[in-house]
């Protein structure tokens, strides 16, 4: 079974920062794309980052400039730095994982709370 915790989320004012880190067991972190994602009351889950296992990043065009998205695989650990943070980005936020060899199970994180002031 593969499990993903997260931590980091919490209160802050707009143009703040926040640093999410998510570990994952059950699964070799080396072989697995990760990803960031979040949900606002009322909307879809969305795409917040993403990094392959060879280290390829990618951002949601709202986040480029803003979130940086990297990992420690000696950590078993992706984080998710959140700089510059707007009223906008208050959501909760996810971690995902994805194997990319069989038996390519997806996990997801219980998700964390960003609530960002004005």
């Amino acid at each position: 079974q593969v499990q993903l915790v997260e931590s980091g989320g919490g209160f802050v004012q707009a143009g703040g920062s926040l640093r999410l880190s998510c570990v994952a067991s059950g699964t070799r972190f080396s072989i697995n794309d990760m990803g960031w994602y979040r949900q606002a009351p009322g909307k879809q889950r969305e795409l917040v980052a993403s990094i392959t296992t060879g280290g390829i990043t990618n951002y949601a065009d709202s986040m480029k400039g803003r979130f940086t998205i990297s990992r420690d695989n000696a950590k078993n650990t992706v984080y998710l730095q959140m700089n510059s943070l707007k009223p906008e980005d208050t959501a909760v936020y996810y971690c995902k994982s994805e194997e990319r060899v069989s038996p390519r199970r997806t996990a997801w994180g219980q998700g964390t709370q960003v609530t960002v002031s004005s």
